[in-house]
């Protein structure tokens, strides 16, 4: 069996010889391991673990596309800059991390009426064909599934404005949210049509949705369906109308949205954070005959570098998620680089080992 033929099948659950393999890694991880020997300069670590996905992102959702981004301020470890959304961010320059917000030119609907959806047309110049092309073909020479990758309705409304002005829009402007909705629903669909017509279908979809943090997820699970729903429906309905099936990331606690989310029509959920409170076990017990799994396996303990404890997580929980053929080995989040290359690729090796039929 192929990695198409195989996550196909999880994406279905149906039967497989072996539940499939996928993760993400922080940059530092990667030049650390390939500067350590473990990777050969430029190799893929998809070809190097064998991993059965290969993701390509290939839109750009900034409002204003010609926009040379402004510095305002630099120093040896961070860079402070304005870019295309009129927001305000500070990145790290030695080290990935998330960039800190520090303000926003979006703070209202006039804002967003202003500066932002004037300008949120679907043009060509927004796709990266070549990229797409290539990854693609890359991908079908391995006969590794490939999905087109993106960020959904919510991951484009707070570049926009800041997640605390999206939250406070929904409580009391709940119809200018819907708007973003909306407008970002429709944008993406109608790229998403472009390029498909002129480059083919990818095997799947999958869309990036950080919808939750330490314990909570963003918004009640009403607020959810009232406002950010309709644009799932429209985003990944489109998806299932072509036959593709969705994958669906969601950083922090999102368990509260899990049934709207299915609703919605997506057929695996991803990352499934532990230190935030999501449970493995439990979403697989409540939704796993509807309901595909990609994740949950405690970061933490990777970076403890400790095989027992690796061992122990991948016996607790392998043997139970694999039952309806519905589960892809990948950690709660990405691969920072305090995890050694040897720890890693212990959790691989075992991991598959564990899940075999």
């Amino acid at each position: 069996m192929n990695s198409i033929e195989r996550i196909h099948n999880i994406l279905h659950r149906q039967p497989v010889d072996r539940i499939g393999l996928f993760e993400h890694f922080w940059g530092d991880t990667h030049r650390k391991w390939t500067e350590e020997g473990h990777l050969r300069p430029g190799e893929s670590i998809e070809d190097h673990f064998g991993f059965d996905i290969q993701n390509c992102w290939c839109f750009n959702l900034v409002a204003k596309l010609d926009f040379e981004p402004e510095v305002i301020e630099e120093t040896d470890e961070t860079i402070l800059q304005r870019d295309g959304n009129g927001a305000v961010l500070r990145r790290h320059k030695l080290h990935d991390a998330t960039p800190e917000h520090v303000d926003f030119l979006v703070k209202d609907r006039a804002g967003w009426e202003e500066h932002i959806k004037p300008f949120l047309t679907p043009e060509r110049a927004r796709i990266n064909f070549d990229a797409y092309r290539q990854a693609r073909r890359f991908a079908a020479d391995r006969e590794r599934f490939f999905c087109w990758g993106g960020v959904n309705v919510f991951e484009l409304m707070h570049p926009v404005c800041g997640h605390e002005y999206m939250l406070m829009g929904m409580a009391v402007d709940p119809d200018w949210v819907k708007d973003m909705v909306n407008t970002f629903a429709e944008v993406t669909v109608a790229l998403m049509e472009t390029l498909f017509a002129e480059e083919g279908y990818p095997d799947g979809i999958w869309f990036y949705e950080d919808m939750g943090f330490k314990g909570r997820p963003f918004m009640s699970a009403d607020m959810y369906r009232e406002i950010v729903f309709p644009g799932h429906q429209r985003t990944v309905g489109f998806a299932k109308s072509a036959g593709l099936p969705v994958i669906m990331h969601s950083c922090g606690y999102v368990e509260p949205l899990v049934p709207g989310m299915i609703d919605a029509g997506i057929d695996c959920l991803q990352v499934i954070e532990v230190k935030a409170g999501m449970d493995l076990i439990q979403l697989y017990r409540d939704y796993g005959d509807r309901l595909s799994f990609m994740g949950g396996m405690d970061v933490r303990i990777l970076y403890s570098n400790d095989r027992g404890a690796i061992e122990e997580e991948l016996q607790r929980k392998i043997p139970v998620v694999k039952g309806n053929y519905g589960y892809v080995l990948h950690s709660d989040h990405s691969i920072p680089d305090q995890v050694e290359y040897e720890s890693y690729k212990y959790f691989v090796d075992r991991g598959l080992e564990l899940g075999r039929y």
